[in-house]
């Protein structure tokens, strides 16, 4: 079996993807995007393992519910989007056999049998896999949104991939709220600059990415980089091979993208 690559994806603006009229409309190519992921990759996985931007914590946690519940963390949707399910089981197997991996790295960790998935779990997910039918396991960042921790994060967690585990980063490339269309330009010379940088082998990506905040577009597409950290640990557990652009979009003005980690 082909090893399973890992992949920063978008998950989209909270419920978007779930609702109708304008908004659904300009999430609409990011939906087609997710939806396509199933057919670009060498296999069904066996497990999910989804780092989410909206989940922050002095030690790297993993939910280790078998039945996790849904966290709606978005504010002044319409209410059937609190309504939405997404009835995967969780895997506290995998849950601790990645805490293991981080451990054995030098890294603390946490199993947390307790947390639920938040919107950049299950939103995403469930367009990706509308069935639930794959386990899934959610991991937090660390708190200190430090670029190069993340990525040894997922250089500890890519033996998972010769496993039919699917690494995926959920957060979204561009992600300045406050200033959406002020900066939309920056965005472009980013994804240039990521572009170019993700295309190297492991050290240099990892470096390169280390520096992200002085990059064309940087700071004015991540204002705070909890969004653009799950790309560290996506990357960080690829090999020496070059990330690969699967997919560049746009959100209304805005550049959006995804990369894959063989």
């Amino acid at each position: 079996m082909a090893r399973m690559p890992s992949l920063y994806i978008p998950h989209g603006g909270g419920p978007s993807f779930f609702m109708t009229g304008e908004r659904k409309q300009r999430y609409q190519p990011t939906e087609d995007f997710l939806r396509s992921i199933p057919h670009i990759l060498p296999a069904q996985p066996s497990a999910i393992l989804i780092i989410t931007a909206h989940w922050e914590t002095r030690i790297p946690s993993f939910t280790g519910g078998m039945r996790p519940g849904l966290i709606y963390d978005y504010y002044g949707f319409p209410p059937e989007t609190y309504l939405l399910e997404y009835p995967a089981e969780g895997s506290p197997t995998l849950a601790e056999h990645a805490a293991d991996l981080l451990r054995q790295s030098g890294m603390p960790a946490f199993v947390d049998p307790d947390y639920g998935w938040d919107h950049g779990v299950f939103i995403p997910l469930k367009v990706m896999y509308p069935q639930a039918e794959i386990p899934v396991v959610a991991m937090s960042l660390q708190e200190s949104l430090d670029p190069n921790l993340h990525s040894h994060l997922g250089r500890a967690l890519s033996p998972l991939r010769d496993e039919n585990v699917l690494i995926v980063g959920a957060g979204m490339s561009y992600h300045n709220l406050r200033n959406f269309v002020v900066e939309a330009p920056a965005s472009f010379a980013f994804h240039d600059w990521l572009d170019q940088t993700l295309a190297s082998p492991w050290e240099a990506r990892c470096q390169g990415l280390a520096q992200w905040q002085l990059a064309p577009g940087g700071r004015a597409s991540h204002p705070r980089e909890e969004h653009l950290l799950p790309l560290m640990v996506a990357s960080g557990a690829g090999s020496d091979a070059p990330g690969r652009s699967i997919w560049r979009g746009a959100i209304g003005p805005t550049c959006i993208g995804a990369w894959a980690f063989d």
